[in-house]
């Protein structure tokens, strides 16, 4: 297959790399030259173009049998958000209609779950999240599978938890600098995808997954902060993070949810057996890798 990655950066390049070991032609397309030379080593054609200027996209050297949009907004707030992800999807279907494209799957996010009661939610939950950059990713999503009814435009929407993984992972990397806070009594629940994890659930959405469909992309343990920070504490012979302070608590991001996201459609529909089934596993193995490079910072906050 011709693939094209759009966003070719932290899950574009593994995926990427991945394809074009299984013999795909593979194509990487980045607003910018730099960091060209990764892509040329691991065997990925670098393309520049910025998704949002329709001009550039006439430019790319289609036609592609597949198409993955893993494109980052940079953490923009809502108008950039719009301009990226909603004007930048319009504009690649737009110039996709019509040729030889069999999958086009769009990497999404679970922050398009609203819910704050600790619920459990699938594929078929409402979707009416309170925060603006998730509204914009539920009006893409809309927009897409609008595509499909009325285009037949192949889409498959890939919702993915936190991502995380080498040198990732919000929480952990402010733990192991010890300025990891724990929020509220710690009972928000954190749902999570490993990397490796997403790069291959989107290569079986590309491979098995149907036009129209929604999946999960996460992993079998949604946790709590209070026992996420514990396992870590245990397992890295560390203190426990301090509660955050009252201030701190109202500083906290409003919109923010709290829900079970669950993964039963990826692995029913799409076969998909994890690497990583939780946490525990992914974040050992990069403990373990960061121990090995002399990275880890063990060294307990002053109390």
């Amino acid at each position: 297959m011709r693939v094209l990655i759009v966003g070719c950066g932290y899950v574009g390049l593994p995926l990427g790399t991945e394809l074009v070991r299984q013999g795909h032609e593979v194509f990487g397309l980045r607003r910018s030259a730099e960091g060209s030379e990764t892509l040329v080593a691991a065997g990925i054609k670098p393309l520049t173009g910025d998704i949002t200027q329709p001009s550039d996209l006439q430019s790319l050297p289609g036609p592609f049998e597949w198409v993955v949009n893993t494109v980052s907004s940079t953490k923009g707030g809502a108008e950039e958000y719009k301009e990226v992800y909603l004007q930048g999807t319009r504009n690649l279907v737009d110039w996709l209609a019509g040729s030889s494209i069999q999958k086009y799957v769009y990497t999404s996010s679970t922050s398009v779950y609203g819910q704050t009661d600790n619920s459990q939610v699938k594929e078929s939950s409402s979707t009416e999240p309170k925060s603006q950059t998730s509204q914009v990713l539920v009006e893409t999503e809309r927009f897409l599978l609008d595509a499909f009814q009325a285009r037949r435009f192949p889409t498959i929407i890939l919702r993915a938890a936190g991502i995380y993984g080498p040198d990732r992972g919000h929480l952990f990397l402010q733990y192991l600098k010890n300025e990891a806070r724990i929020a509220g009594k710690g009972e928000r629940i954190i749902n999570m995808i490993h990397r490796d994890d997403l790069v291959g659930m989107i290569i079986a959405a590309l491979k098995n997954g149907r036009a129209g469909e929604v999946y999960n992309a996460v992993d079998d343990e949604p946790v709590t902060q209070i026992h996420f920070f514990r396992w870590l504490s245990e397992t890295l012979g560390k203190h426990m993070p301090p509660f955050a302070t009252e201030e701190e608590n109202s500083q906290r991001k409003r919109g923010l949810t709290n829900k079970k996201v669950s993964n039963r459609k990826v692995k029913m529909e799409l076969g998909y057996a994890f690497q990583y089934p939780t946490f525990r596993q992914g974040y050992t193995a990069e403990i373990q890798r960061l121990d090995q490079a002399g990275q880890l910072n063990t060294e307990p906050e002053p109390r």
